[in-house]
């Protein structure tokens, strides 16, 4: 793939200032994150995901979270996915611990007690403010509904445990890396949580699928999904509850863009 091509293609149509960050970061951000993955010693991988909205988890994490673990699993990682009790339910065969509300900085380490992970990936999932809070893209408090990830993260790195974190706003664990010019551009009260390598997208799935895309060129297995797969994946999670986090709609429709788009974007990212 030439020159960090994959990372083209998973800021298409960018409309909510991620191009902003996208010079605080090196060209190739995407490739190194899947480089350093497939680095790691193989052990557990715990993929923190789910965002609450309206009473619902959104459509933009949970499909990312699944195929980057199917992905993973293929070379030889041991994926859980740390989520709400909103994503209950919505990922197969991949193990999932849902946590409640109340989890504590000590519950977050007691996690890493009990997994001993190689590495924590955040896919779409809400980190602490600079404010303390847990916030949407509106700036409306979802504390109440979310478990508090950030410091699972915080921990974790204390622990040398690599972080990775896929975000499309700037309120997403990982997005703390460039609260500075968030704070400075755009229009909300940024993430503080920092994660070491850090993947920005249009739209949080597509930075997971882009990391998939490197997988398989460094490793040479076919690991990243069918467009046709996660069409249907999405269809089955909105059957389950989920909706669209900007329409607020059960359709299967990933932050208001329109059917079809995630099918779009894999089939862009394969060609390259």
């Amino acid at each position: 793939m030439g020159n960090a091509v994959m990372e083209d293609v998973i800021l298409t149509d960018s409309a909510r200032g991620m191009e902003k960050l996208r010079p605080h970061l090196p060209p190739d951000f995407c490739r190194r994150a899947a480089a350093a993955l497939l680095g790691l010693e193989r052990g557990n991988v715990l993929i923190a995901t789910g965002f609450y909205v309206a009473g619902h988890a959104e459509t933009d994490g949970p499909p990312g979270a699944y195929f980057l673990a199917k992905a993973l699993d293929t070379y030889g990682f041991n994926c859980t996915v740390v989520t709400d009790g909103f994503c209950q339910g919505l990922f197969r065969e991949i193990p999932a611990v849902t946590l409640p509300v109340e989890t504590t900085a000590a519950d977050c380490a007691a996690l890493l007690e009990r997994y001993a992970p190689k590495a924590l990936i955040a896919i779409e999932r809400c980190g602490v403010n600079a404010r303390g809070d847990y916030a949407n893209m509106r700036g409306v408090s979802i504390a109440a509904h979310t478990a508090r990830l950030a410091p699972l993260f915080e921990e974790g790195r204390r622990r040398g445990i690599p972080t990775f974190g896929i975000g499309d706003g700037g309120n997403e664990i990982g997005m703390g890396n460039f609260r500075e010019v968030i704070a400075r551009e755009l229009a909300l009260t940024p993430c503080v949580t920092p994660v070491d390598y850090p993947v920005i997208a249009t739209v949080s799935n597509w930075g997971a699928y882009g990391i998939c895309g490197y997988l398989q060129m460094i490793g040479g297995r076919e690991v990243m999904p069918d467009g046709g797969d996660v069409e249907a994946y999405l269809e089955e999670i909105v059957n389950l509850g989920c909706v669209d986090g900007v329409t607020g709609l059960h359709t299967p429709t990933v932050d208001g863009f329109p059917r079809g788009t995630e099918e779009r974007i894999i089939k862009k990212a394969k060609r390259n």
